[in-house]
């Protein structure tokens, strides 16, 4: 089996490329530190599975993932990260991702998670497919369904208190370009200020109080 790790913290990927060495057998690990790399080497090497985090330098991993399922719907995601709100979550499935499952999962559950999805069978860590589950049948807040998928990170981004710069350098665009998106995306979720944006980012359990990116 080969195996695309996609994270950009190198002692992290290192750890969990040894983890799952160690767990399967005839396993090979092709590493990359961030979403372009992680397309190239896509390209290149065509691995069984990918597994993704969210959070990259250059493009995000919903953003790489939408790139390599354009290519081959076929290919198998597994996404990997620090995050467990919901809409993240749901944003990564939507953009054809088979599986979730957060970074404080055991290595049994990455294991298992791993094995379902080179298969093709979908996999999400049990708590947040239970929460997913009970926000369906009270349903979310309808301005987030009618937002981009640029338009949702450059929200998170926001709400989580990056700069535009920060923003720009991150997705590879202007600062111009956010400031455009950000004044867009308040008039289309109805809010008047970036405090306002924020509280409905944690109303909407994207972000938890006092969650801040600034470095």
């Amino acid at each position: 089996m080969k195996i695309l790790l996609t994270d950009d913290h190198a002692v992290v990927r290192q750890g969990y490329a040894s983890l799952l060495e160690a767990m399967l057998e005839r396993c090979e690990i092709i590493e990359a530190g961030c979403g372009h790399d992680g397309f190239a080497l896509w390209l290149q090497q065509r691995p069984d599975l990918v597994i993704l985090d969210i959070n990259l330098p250059d493009i995000s991993g919903i953003e790489t993932a939408k790139r390599i399922l354009e290519r081959d719907a076929s290919a198998k995601v597994l996404f990997f990260s620090m995050y467990d709100e919901l809409p993240m979550v749901k944003q990564a499935l939507d953009a054809g991702a088979l599986g979730y499952i957060t970074k404080s999962s055991s290595p049994e559950i990455l294991l298992d998670a791993v094995k379902r999805v080179v298969q093709g069978q979908p996999y999400v860590e049990h708590e947040l497919a239970t929460r997913l589950a009970m926000q369906g049948k009270g349903g979310g807040d309808p301005r987030l369904a009618n937002m981009t998928q640029r338009e949702f990170e450059i929200f998170v981004m926001l709400a989580r208190g990056l700069t535009p710069k920060h923003i720009a350098d991150q997705l590879c665009i202007s600062a111009k370009t956010v400031s455009n998106h950000s004044a867009l995306l308040k008039s289309k979720l109805e809010v008047g200020s970036t405090a306002e944006l924020v509280h409905l980012a944690i109303r909407c359990g994207l972000i938890k109080p006092g969650c801040s990116e600034l470095p």
